[in-house]
Formats: C-alpha cells, sequence, structure tokens
C-alpha cells in the first residue's frame, strides 16, 4: 500500500505541467496581437506626422505620398540594390531638367536686356548643385534624408554630400505630383531672391585659398584622401586640407577632386576669407 502511494505521489510531482487552457492561449494571443497592431498604428501616426512637417517646410501637399519618400531615399537604404529606381535618383534626374526650365523661364523674364551669355552664366550659378544644398539646408532637409545602415559621423557626411542632389530630387516629386505650376510655385519661392543678387564672378575655392595662403606667407595648402566609402560605380571621396597652424578642414564629394572643393570651401568660409563662393 505504502509502496503505491509513493509511486503516484512521485508521477504527480516530477510529471510534465499541464497544458495551459485553450482560453489563456487565446487571451494572451489577443493581447500580443493587439500590442502589434498599437505599435504599427503608433508608427504609422509618427511617420504620417514626419511626412506632413516635412510637407509644411517644401510647402506641398503631396497627394502620392510615396513620391515625397522616394525623394528623400538614398540608394544605401534599399534592400535590394538591384531597385535602383526606388532611390531618388531618377527623380534627381527629373527635377535637375525642371528646375533648368523653370529658373530660365524666371531668368529671361526678369532679365529682359540680357544677352544669351549673360543668361546662361546667370543660369549655370543658380542650378549648381551648390546651390541646391543650400536651398535643401535652408528648408531643413538634411535630417529626412533615408540612409542605410552606417556610422552617424558617416552618415551626416553623406547626408551633406547628397544634398543637392535630394533638392532636385524634391523639386522632380513636386512635377510629378503637381505639375508645372507646383514645381514652379516653390522654385520662385526658393530661387527668386538668390536670382536679384548682384552677380558676382564665381572663383575656384582651392585657387582663393592658395592665393590667401600666399598673401599670409604660408606654404601652398596640401590635400591629402581621408577616406573612400561606397561601391566603385558611386565612390564618396572624403579630404582633408592643411596648411601650418591652421586645423584641418575637410570635404565629401563624388570625386576627389569635388571633394578638395569642398575642403578648400570649408577652410575659406572658417577663415573668414573673401571670394571664394557666389550663392548666385
Amino acid at each position: 500500500m505504502n509502496d503505491d502511494t509513493q509511486d503516484i505521489q512521485t508521477a504527480s510531482t516530477s510529471g510534465e505541467t499541464s497544458p495551459e487552457p485553450a482560453a489563456g492561449r487565446d487571451a494572451k494571443a489577443a493581447k500580443k496581437k493587439r500590442g502589434k497592431t498599437r505599435a504599427k498604428t503608433a508608427a504609422k501616426t509618427a511617420a504620417g506626422s514626419a511626412a506632413a512637417a516635412t510637407e509644411a517646410r517644401i510647402g506641398h501637399q503631396f497627394a502620392d505620398p510615396n513620391l515625397l519618400t522616394t525623394a528623400f531615399t538614398h540608394v544605401s537604404a534599399l534592400k535590394s540594390q538591384r531597385k535602383r529606381g526606388d532611390s531618388y535618383q531618377r527623380l534627381e534626374f527629373l527635377g535637375d531638367h525642371v528646375l533648368g526650365l523653370i529658373v530660365s523661364d524666371m531668368l529671361y523674364r526678369a532679365f529682359p536686356s540680357a544677352d544669351e551669355g549673360e543668361l546662361s552664366k546667370r543660369l549655370a550659378e543658380l542650378v549648381r548643385k551648390e546651390s541646391c544644398a543650400d536651398i535643401g539646408k535652408s528648408l531643413g532637409l538634411l535630417d529626412d534624408i533615408k540612409l542605410g545602415a552606417m556610422g552617424a559621423s558617416a552618415g551626416a557626411r553623406l547626408r551633406k554630400s547628397v544634398l543637392g542632389d535630394v533638392c532636385e530630387a524634391v523639386i522632380g516629386a513636386i512635377y510629378l505630383d503637381g505639375g508645372y505650376a507646383a514645381a514652379a510655385e516653390f522654385v520662385a519661392r526658393n530661387w527668386t531672391e538668390r536670382m536679384h543678387k548682384p552677380r558676382l564672378p564665381l572663383r575656384d575655392p582651392k585657387t582663393v585659398l592658395q592665393e590667401w595662403a600666399q598673401g599670409k606667407g604660408l606654404p601652398t595648402p596640401v590635400y591629402r584622401e581621408v577616406e573612400r566609402t561606397g561601391p566603385h560605380h558611386d565612390p564618396q571621396f572624403r579630404v582633408a586640407v592643411d596648411l601650418p597652424g591652421l586645423a584641418p578642414a575637410e570635404g565629401v564629394g563624388g570625386s576627389k577632386r569635388a571633394a578638395e572643393k569642398v575642403a578648400a570651401s570649408v577652410m575659406i568660409e572658417r577663415e573668414g576669407v573673401g571670394g571664394g563662393s557666389n550663392d548666385g
């Protein structure tokens, strides 16, 4: 009798835990599903609020919000590099030409006495990447750019280097979403004041920096490559310029030459040197 009782007790204490009732499992699953739904709703609401804030800064409400998303998507953020059309590059191509047409129209009407050569020079100044980047910065577009996984410092440098491209992509997106009139309104709002500024002769910032250094009795600025990132077909160069007694200045560009010019411009601006840039 005692042996049988011991066997029963052992079986009841050492056996597997009885299955959870079906009602309990269903309740947990429902709770988990509600949590996921709330998280998705919150994320969607936050994304919608961010998009609305961007639209307010741009001054255009998109009927197709996907265009706005694409305009800010760098190719590094794509899951598949094969779908490069989902990045801002195609919109940048379109926006570049739309911007050129709109600014040409603005110049033609604003300067009736200017000849073709004068109009061409003004156009080149107004649509260059540096001018587009300045507009993008003034609109606060920098932090809206979507990049792939990378370090914070590398991401910050890349955002600055592609800001002009993204600004052109935004113009392309506005054109597709609202037509020529909407794009022309955006460009006129952001380029008119710049268009009417007195023209100054554009000078290569490397030349300006070298002449300034010589005037100070300093040697010729030395440029050195600090880093090269990105794929072979789309590299990004980070270059530093050095002068004795001064902290190095860095620039990022799609070529060494472009990065050197940016680095020279950074040092020119920091040291208060005149004549190194012209915003049109």
